[in-house]
């Protein structure tokens, strides 16, 4: 808990100087409208929480890397209902003293649509959120699986409000519970967002995106990928720096540090972005 508290601090005080003027969660696109978002990713681990939420080395010197190619695409199909989708391909690897295993291939895919219940100046914006993940082209007896080989089916509440006139930014606050299918346990999940624009090109913003298990699921964790453990807690602070090169283009620089866990990797990844959205 005192973990959490320093996180959401920490987020609070980085919202005081920074954070975004693009898509943010609660928000629907209007009708016609896109954002798409193509990103190279660079996850590192050497270390596990461990179920104590301590942090270890992982087993035998080892060292978990995943190399990815992300996109990312919300369209506007009626100014109150956007859909979207999310896929990625990666590269990845665990080597230790013992033993090295590598994987490439297409991880799992998330089908949404995002639904705008409420819209006012004085409260801000109300959404819910329904989400599939689908397993990608790889089997779960895999040596390193990229995945869990399962579906999940997420509903979520979003709540979104403009900073306006007082600060040039945005607040956003969700609420999930995923439920997933197979051995893996059902997860509530929430998000904390804060952002600002820097002046007229630059914007920048801070997320604190968690998971806590609900730990009903197999306790029993068989795969080589330490990220796919099937009963696990984790937090992590996503920061994005970005600048607007047209008013259709943009890049954006992210680095997302795992603060706090349970039985997972406990890394970091780095990113690097190419936006387009409808002007």
């Amino acid at each position: 808990m005192k973990t959490l508290l320093a996180s959401l601090t920490v987020v609070a005080l980085l919202g005081a100087f920074q954070v975004s003027n693009c898509f943010a969660g609660a928000w629907t696109a209007n009708k016609g409208g896109f954002y798409e978002k193509a990103s190279f990713n660079f996850y590192y681990a050497d270390k596990n929480f461990d179920r104590d939420g301590n942090r270890r080395d992982l087993s035998d010197r080892g060292k978990f890397t995943d190399y990815n190619l992300s996109n990312y695409f919300e369209y506007g199909l009626i100014d109150s209902l956007t859909v979207l989708n999310s896929i990625s391909y990666k590269w990845l690897e665990n080597d230790n003293d013992l033993s090295r295993a590598t994987a490439h291939g297409i991880g799992d895919i998330d089908f949404g649509a995002r639904y705008r219940l409420f819209q006012s100046d004085a409260v801000g914006v109300i959404s819910t959120q329904l989400l599939v993940k689908v397993p990608g082209g790889y089997d779960r007896n895999d040596p390193l699986p990229m995945g869990n080989d399962q579906y999940d089916t997420e509903l979520r509440l979003l709540y979104g409000r403009s900073l306006y006139p007082k600060l040039p930014g945005y607040a956003n606050l969700e609420i999930g519970y995923r439920l997933r299918a197979g051995d893996p346990s059902d997860e509530l999940r929430y998000l904390v967002e804060i952002g600002f624009d820097l002046g007229k090109n630059f914007f920048t913003r801070a997320k604190l995106d968690g998971i806590y298990s609900i730990n009903n699921g197999s306790k029993v964790d068989g795969s080589g990928n330490p990220t796919t453990t099937n009963n696990f807690d984790l937090g992590k602070l996503d920061l994005t720096l970005g600048y607007q090169v047209t008013p259709a283009m943009g890049v954006e620089l992210g680095y997302r540090p795992d603060l706090y866990g349970q039985n997972t990797a406990a890394g970091a990844n780095y990113s690097v972005a190419l936006y387009f959205k409808t002007p």
